[in-house]
């Protein structure tokens, strides 16, 4: 069964979660804290938009594709706005392929777990690059790259090979992590910095998170695994969640580079 726009808020708030650590050390590398105006392309339903809107000085701007998301992001942001500010972001639906702001419209330009799902990644950072100012950031918060991806045990090996080709079924790119270099040099970008977040194994997944993660699953293989097999892989999972030996890593890329002068 797809997901619904609530069920990929608690995706997009899951994915956030993971790289809450990365972003923190990207926001503190580049000028977030100065820029006054600061665009997000794909913004969902808002989960970075929110904390955004603590950072910046003046005005968040908000796009998406999607009306469905735009519409989730406004209420969410509305009950929960920042205490201290009560500012609410710019929601804007278009395609990022296309952003319809004039050049030099913005300090910084970002986005996060989005270039893997464009038709052409390299257009859109093409035209974040065109609405900064000059020397203004280009952010790529977070990018999977699944054909790195590493399980254990070697009975969870398959999902691996499983979730990649859904994604490219759904014409996404698995494997667009391992391109920002390539993407943001080919995009006239310029002092560009790459890299990938690492992994750590202490705990097991909170609940919540755990079954976000096999909603994900189920609704990718659907149609394509049988459904005992997905059950007899979940209990698998859960075990070796439980018994210390699960290892999951998918890594993340991140990149930022500066417009030209």
């Amino acid at each position: 069964m797809p997901l619904s726009p609530l069920d990929w808020h608690d995706r997009f708030t899951l994915q956030a979660r993971w790289t809450k650590d990365l972003r923190h050390f990207i926001y503190q590398h580049t000028e977030i804290a100065s820029a006054q105006r600061i665009l997000e392309v794909g913004c969902g339903s808002g989960v970075i938009l929110a904390e955004l809107l603590k950072i910046s000085t003046d005005v968040v701007h908000g796009l998406d594709i999607a009306f469905e998301y735009l519409k989730l992001a406004s209420s969410i942001i509305s009950i929960n706005p920042n205490a201290s500010t009560k500012k609410h972001p710019a929601l804007v639906q278009a395609d990022g392929h296309h952003l319809p702001y004039a050049t030099h419209s913005f300090d910084l330009a970002l986005c996060h777990f989005l270039l893997l799902w464009l038709a052409n990644p390299l257009q859109v950072i093409k035209e974040m690059r065109r609405v900064c100012i000059p020397g203004g950031s280009v952010i790529a918060l977070a990018e999977p790259d699944y054909g790195g991806r590493i399980d254990y045990p070697q009975e969870l090996v398959q999902l691996a090979g499983w979730q990649e080709a859904s994604l490219r079924r759904q014409r996404a790119d698995p494997r667009i992590g391992r391109q920002l270099g390539e993407l943001f040099s080919s995009a006239g970008l310029q002092d560009i910095e790459v890299g990938v977040l690492g992994g750590q194994w202490k705990d097991p997944p909170p609940p919540d998170e755990w079954k976000s993660e096999w909603s994900v699953i189920r609704s990718d293989l659907e149609g394509y695994v049988d459904e005992a097999e997905i059950q007899r892989l979940q209990e698998v999972d859960y075990k070796a969640w439980t018994g210390h030996r699960r290892i999951l890593f998918v890594p993340t890329f991140y990149a930022w580079g500066k417009a030209p002068v």
